[in-house]
């Protein structure tokens, strides 16, 4: 088989398609929770740590010229490398609220996937049986 045909067969089975449409709606679901953390839930934890802003929390790894404005945009533009654990402790909220509701998802189509209970199946005739000489014997 050559490796084009195979490519083809590939793209034509349903998963191939399943994942590419996964994966897009992945990206807009996960611009949805971007901005409910950075527009509802990073301003409310803000203000209950002090009113400041976790984006601009940064480490300056060089010199900041004098007169730059402590931002990290601004010191960005000044070329000076930062650590930007501000930007980072927001996008790991981001995945951590993604992947909580990615888990409430996935267990509730496994909990809808799960076969009914069924009662047990009646046993054979054989052991009925069994059971009752063993319970007339005990009468005895």
């Amino acid at each position: 088989m050559s490796f084009a045909s195979e490519f083809k067969q590939f793209i034509a089975k349903g998963n191939a398609m399943d994942l590419a449409v996964g994966v897009i709606i992945g990206a807009a679901f996960s611009k949805i929770v971007a901005s409910i953390v950075d527009d509802l839930i990073m301003p409310v934890v803000g203000a209950v740590f002090g009113g400041f802003d976790f984006s601009n929390l940064f480490i300056a790894l060089g010199r900041v010229p004098e007169g730059v404005p402590q931002t990290l945009a601004e010191v960005k533009k000044t070329g000076v490398p930062v650590l930007a654990y501000g930007s980072f402790l927001t996008v790991l909220l981001n995945f951590l609220i993604l992947a909580l509701i990615v888990f409430i998802i996935v267990r509730q189509i496994n909990r809808l996937k799960r076969p009914a209970t069924q009662a047990p199946a009646a046993p054979p005739e054989d052991i009925v049986l069994l059971r009752e000489i063993r319970d007339a014997l005990r009468q005895k």
